[in-house]
């Protein structure tokens, strides 16, 4: 039976935590499930609810922070210090795994020992809501060559993962090493580039997970320019770091900058509109463009913007 390390890091989620854990623990069959949730100094009772969980089942383990140090030293913390496991998960405490999502992610890396990491379909549903029933499998898994699935997030310039239906092979996960710090809005979307650097990638045509929305997510509204930016730093850090085995990656690094622009300057375009709310930088999401893909100035999209 494989074991699966779940890691649930926690800051100010104390509500959230009981069905976070009880996902993770309840309807995964044929795993082997160790939890450890790290509060990171959180100002509600995280900690206590996350030690009281601890203490009725044995599976669970916590760490408590003594100062907040932070989302992505949490993750790394958790990644990399603690999982041993065949396999690893992150999962943010507001978030809910679906049943037999870990059993449904290591029987097809059981199978498939080429496979990094796997995926599924995510839930959306409001706090409050009760959750809907999840999808089971429907048809064979999916296996994609790593570096074409790659390819193709530079080609389409967005992610295609929400992040908690993730399951990776935790000797991959170790391979590549843990999230990037000046990442602070995409190091998720960088980290999912780099293990398919290094392995295939799988899919499960089940529901894997469910994303809690509510007033306090850390995800938050994120600034249209800031999140361009960090993706494009995203991107530039994976064409550094593994260019030399890509052997498109000039190709690859044309395709993104171009898709990026593009839609920096379809952005821009909502702060001219009949609508417009003067939240938008235009100016500045125009200059993005230019920088990233000096070629934007060839765009219609950026002539009718002038």
């Amino acid at each position: 039976m494989s074991r699966v390390d779940v890691v649930i890091p926690c800051y100010n989620y104390g509500k959230f935590l009981t069905d976070c854990v009880t996902g993770a623990l309840d309807d995964q069959p044929r795993t082997d499930v160790r939890i450890l949730i790290i509060d990171d100094a959180s100002q509600d009772d995280s900690a206590e609810i996350a030690r009281k969980l601890a203490g009725a089942d044995d599976r669970i383990e916590v760490r408590v922070h003594s100062v907040n140090r932070g989302h992505i030293a949490t993750y790394n913390e958790g990644l990399l210090d603690w999982a041993d496991g065949d396999y690893c998960v992150l999962i943010s405490a507001d978030d809910v795994l679906a049943p037999e999502a870990l059993s449904r992610a290591a029987d097809l890396m059981d199978a498939h020992p080429e496979v990094g990491f796997v995926y599924g379909n995510v839930v959306t549903f409001a706090d409050g809501e009760k959750l809907p029933p999840a999808r089971a499998t429907s048809g064979t898994p999916t296996i994609w060559p790593g570096r074409w699935w790659l390819e193709q997030r530079f080609e389409e310039a967005h992610t295609c993962i929400f992040s908690p239906e993730v399951v990776v092979r935790t000797s991959v996960q170790h391979q590549v090493g843990g999230y990037n710090p000046n990442l602070y809005h995409t190091a998720d979307h960088e980290m999912w580039l780099r293990l398919a650097a290094h392995a295939d990638v799988g899919f499960v045509h089940a529901d894997q997970a469910y994303k809690r929305t509510h007033d306090n997510m850390m995800s938050g509204v994120v600034d249209d320019l800031l999140h361009l930016n960090q993706l494009r730093v995203a991107y530039e850090s994976v064409l550094r770091s593994y260019g030399e085995v890509l052997p498109n990656a000039a190709e690859l690094s044309e395709v993104v900058h171009r898709e990026l622009a593009k839609e920096a300057l379809w952005v821009a375009a909502r702060a001219y509109g009949p609508r417009q709310t003067g939240t938008i930088a235009g100016k500045e999401l125009v200059a993005f463009a230019l920088d990233c893909w000096p070629a934007a100035a060839s765009l219609s999209s950026y002539r009718s913007l002038q």
